[in-house]
């Protein structure tokens, strides 16, 4: 992984992209065990990106097929990983990624998602098995998720997952 994250940050250095995020079971590896198969989702911020804006991978993908980068289904693989990038789209995305942790990897400096926003994005992406060992794992802040939850739009999927009825 410390190969991924010096291309990844060598990106950033060269102005490709201007921040970035790691999500997905990667970055749950800080708190948990996941019990899903480990990739890199990397949430990336774009120097001229302009608010509520999608902006297009391409600066991205070029940047990486000029380094011998491969395609591996619907992930780059960079080094050993396969990595999926996701340009910041939303306020969820944003908020993850201005709240980001600094992490190493084998002394490799890295931008984390916290558990809290990890069980955002795995309720938004249905990854239940990812949500319900967070929990199980006491490494939530469960008053934080929950205001989370709910400035997010969040609140139906996180009560379909929990079997309970809104508040009112």
């Amino acid at each position: 992984m410390a190969n991924t994250l010096e291309t990844i940050n060598r990106m950033q250095a060269d102005g490709v992209i201007s921040l970035y995020v790691m999500g997905g079971s990667a970055a749950a590896t800080f708190y948990i065990k996941p019990a899903v198969p480990l990739e890199a989702d990397i949430f990336v911020l774009f120097p001229s990106q302009a608010e509520g804006s999608v902006p297009s991978l391409a600066p991205v993908d070029e940047y990486l097929a000029k380094r011998g980068t491969g395609v591996e289904g619907e992930a780059l693989r960079i080094g050993n990983w396969p990595v999926k990038f996701f340009p910041v789209t939303n306020g969820l995305e944003r908020e993850a990624l201005d709240e980001s942790l600094p992490g190493q990897v084998d002394g490799v400096k890295t931008w984390v998602m916290t558990a809290e926003h990890l069980v955002c994005m795995a309720l938004r992406n249905e990854n239940m098995a990812l949500v319900s060992q967070f929990l199980e794992s006491n490494t939530v802040d469960r008053e934080k998720l929950h205001h989370m939850l709910h400035r997010h739009n969040l609140g139906p999927q996180w009560h379909q997952f929990t079997g309970t009825q809104p508040e009112r």
